[in-house]
């Protein structure tokens, strides 16, 4: 790669110096480039070479996936008022109304590929961008989730060096999310952290934030008004992250763990101060646009700015403030070093937006200015080194209607005939259960999340942990200014009512996705969702990070294509339209992709944060009441969705069948109950059925107050383990003082949701489950507990003693 960062010449290079090599160093094939020339009208210097190849690359233009995204809805029912979409795909960030002149930002990244090259930068830049995607909308970020994927920490990944390998990804990744979101400031309310062999070579660092805008307030990233000063503001640029959206944009090979200097360096407190004068310089009515410089750095932010409002940018690359010397144009305009943004501003008022930059302490310098012909236009040294038209680097895009194969997951349909027998023999289900805590997936990612400040700001009120986390907008609801009071329709008197509160989560599942990527991203939407009912929120939009394999791969394209019909149909019929999101593609390492991975977040809104209910029980003696859809699964369906469980992963070592089949009218009659269950105050927790099944869900929720359950399950299926086990959506758990039962049942009813009372919590710190009149668990919660608390912790240690 030396000489793509020779002096760029004065004059045009000859047709003789983009030669093939040059190309592939650039990830462009041959008809992209003569697409390229045709475009120009002649041979792109060296420069423009580079710009192409990150604005065209998979990373920024979604060439292969494009032509799919479409299919997914962008709007809900919800045309005005809370849960509305105020802005869809094609920004920074979605938004969604959540009432009282508020609005909410959000979305999610990937950083996939950076983090396994180098670990704790790697997300630790990743938590940083998908900030500036927040507050470059005007946003004050309140809150950061994450989905993490990672190869297994133990023998179930028999390469010891891979194994080795995973650790350090582990360890680097968690802190580097935690050192740059505490410093910054801003709480960490959980997400998931999954594991699997598919993810050795290829981990996924999914990043999630929200913040909150004032509706009327709202940025957008466009060039405006010709004549305006272009304002390049915040840290220096550097030469690290050259080439880092090409570089995510390819499958991992034998060398590329030596593309270190692609990955970018961030620093958190340079971000906060951004940030802070970000805010302050929108609030003085200076700035009409702003652009967050993420991947492909300043090219990026320059070509879509203009191509936003049809104009075109001006840049002098000596005026931007550079940390190193001699850099190139190539090195200026492809680097992608942190913490900078782009402004354009009004040309009367550009010394109000230097003072506020001034004061912070922040470089801001004036590098260009808007001009009437739409093209990025960048000199060096008084040598017009790019002169493009913003269109050929965004809409003109390539887009690939690649082949869209079959998908046909190489595992049988139904189960073994030894695992048959193994699950025919008597078993310790007791001893079953604590495996099934103590396993990858299930048990405590408390080492995780402790690393994380969940509290700051002081607007958490249930963080990690839980089903999802929930934040109170500050200001809004009945305490708000002109709604200190509400009355009661039944006593007419006049009572408090909470803040509103936003309510989030993060589900996917590869291993679903892999048996059947339509099914199971049906089930991540749907899972992400139900996690957000369970505290009695609203689920009212989504965003989504698709992680999947090399899309010239038909199969790889069968998996995308299918999981996005699966998102398109769970969206619609859940009302949560996505509002935007990201797609990473070639997440393969020498040929071996991962699970396609689609992660889904959802947000939720609830009118009165104190009536949020938690997941863990709360009392003893309340009744436990599970609430199923009136559908429940045939044995056949129950076998063949077995496959697809932890307990298949863990105690059986087998993998078969497909997930569970999904019916999406009725996990909505689902979440709408809850809601109403909560607005009541009927229920004083509420968990869904999801990893583990109803065994796990039960000892989990005792856990946080040891509190016990004493439970009599009537599951017709056999053996006793499809019962304690499985999977199935459309289930919840719920806890409910005895004298709330009556009313509960006649709203569930209203919904068509079947309740059945199956136990009761109780004062002993046990865990009681009968099954047909046998008990088939017993077990002290303590008992339980230690494994599911201890597994990730001492998996971690074990590697640290052995380091």
């Amino acid at each position: 790669m030396a000489n793509l960062q020779a002096e760029h010449p004065t004059t045009v290079p000859s047709p003789a110096t983009i030669s093939p090599e040059l190309l592939k160093q650039h990830s462009i094939t041959p008809d992209e480039y003569k697409r390229i020339e045709e475009a120009l009208g002649r041979v792109p210097s060296l420069t423009e070479l580079g710009i192409f190849s990150v604005m065209w690359s998979e990373h920024c233009s979604y060439k292969s996936s494009r032509v799919h995204l479409k299919r997914l809805p962008t709007r809900g029912d919800r045309t005005s008022g809370p849960g509305s979409v105020v802005q869809g795909p094609g920004e920074n960030a979605g938004i969604i109304d959540v009432g009282d002149g508020w609005a909410c930002a959000f979305k999610i990244e990937s950083h996939n590929h950076p983090s396994y090259i180098e670990p704790h930068q790697g997300a630790a830049t990743g938590v940083g961008g998908i900030l500036r995607d927040i507050f470059t909308m005007n946003a004050r970020p309140l809150a950061v989730m994450d989905s993490l994927r990672f190869g297994p920490l133990d023998e179930s990944e028999p390469d010891e060096a891979l194994r080795r390998k995973n650790h350090q990804v582990v360890s680097g990744v968690v802190e580097g999310i935690a050192s740059y979101g505490n410093c910054f400031g801003v709480p960490n309310l959980g997400g998931e952290t999954r594991f699997e062999p598919c993810y050795s070579g290829n981990p996924l660092v999914n990043a999630f934030a929200l913040g909150l805008v004032k509706k009327d307030e709202i940025f957008y990233a466009k060039a405006v008004g010709v004549g305006n000063p272009v304002i390049y503001v915040g840290a220096k640029t550097g030469r690290d992250g050259i080439h880092g959206a090409t570089m995510a944009s390819e499958e991992f090979t034998e060398g590329s763990e030596q593309k270190r200097p692609n990955v970018q360096m961030g620093d958190p407190f340079m971000e906060k101060l951004l940030l802070e004068a970000c805010l302050e310089a929108m609030a003085t009515g200076a700035v009409l646009g702003i652009q967050d410089m993420g991947a492909a750095g300043l090219t990026c932010s320059t070509c879509e700015m203009g191509a936003r409002g049809g104009l075109g940018l001006t840049v002098e690359l000596d005026r931007v403030p550079q940390r190193e010397t001699g850099m190139t144009s190539y090195e200026i305009m492809l680097s992608e070093s942190q913490e900078r943004m782009l402004l354009v501003a009004d040309k009367a008022r550009a010394t109000e937006v230097l003072d506020v930059f001034s004061k912070w302490g922040l470089d801001a310098s004036i590098v260009g200015h808007v001009t009437a012909e739409p093209n990025m236009h960048i000199t060096q040294g008084g040598v017009v080194v790019a002169d493009i038209p913003n269109q050929f680097l965004t809409d003109d895009a390539p887009v690939y209607h690649r082949p869209v194969g079959t998908w046909n997951p190489p595992v049988p349909k139904d189960p073994p005939a030894h695992v048959l027998a193994e699950l025919q023999k008597p078993r310790d289900y007791t001893a079953d259960l604590k495996k099934l805590l103590a396993s990858a997936n299930i048990c405590d990612k408390r080492w995780v999340y402790e690393q994380y400040d969940s509290m700051v700001q002081t607007n958490t009120v249930q963080g990690p942990g839980g089903e999802a986390g929930v934040m109170r907008i500050k200001g809004t609801g009945g305490n708000s200014a002109d709604k200190s009071v509400i009355l009661s329709e039944a006593e007419g008197s006049a009572v408090s009512r909470g803040e509103r509160g936003l309510a989030m989560a993060l589900a996917g599942n590869g291993r679903w996705c892999y048996l059947d990527p339509k099914l199971g991203a049906m089930h991540a939407v749907a899972e992400a969702a139900r996690k957000v009912a369970c505290t009695g929120a609203t689920p009212v939009s989504a965003t989504n990070c698709l992680n999947f394999g090399n899309p010239e791969k038909p199969e790889i394209m069968a998996q995308l294509s299918n999981a996005i019909d699966g998102m398109s149909d769970a969206c619609k019929a859940l009302g949560t339209p996505i509002t935007g999101g990201n797609v990473s593609l070639y997440n393969e390492t020498k040929g071996v992709g991962i699970y396609p991975t689609p992660v889904i977040g959802i947000v939720g809104f609830i009118d009165d944060v104190t009536k949020a209910v938690p997941a863990a029980f709360q009392r003893s003696g309340d009744l436990i009441v599970l609430l199923s859809p009136p559908s429940g699964p045939v044995e056949a369906e129950a076998v063949r969705s077995f496959g697809s469980s932890e307990y298949a992963r863990t105690l059986l070592g087998e993998l078969w069948g497909t997930p569970p089949r999904m019916q999406l009218i009725e996990e909505s009659e689902l979440h709408r109950s809850l809601a109403e269950l909560a607005a009541k105050s009927l229920i004083r927790s509420a968990s869904d059925i999801s990893d583990g099944g109803i065994a796990v869900a039960l000892a989990k929720a005792g856990f946080s107050k040891g509190i016990g359950a004493e439970v009599q399950l009537r599951d017709e299926l056999n053996p006793a383990a499809y019962a304690l086990f499985s999977e199935e959506p459309s289930i919840a758990v719920i806890t409910c003082h005895e004298d709330n039962i009556a009313e509960i049942e006649t709203i569930l009813q209203r919904y068509g949701t079947i309740s059945a009372t199956i136990g009761r919590t109780t004062q002993d710190a046990r865990l009681s489950i009968e099954l047909k009149g046998e008990k088939v668990i017993d077990a002290s919660l303590k008992e339980l507990r230690e494994p599911w608390n201890s597994a990730l912790e001492s998996q971690i240690a074990e590697e640290l003693v052995t380091a």
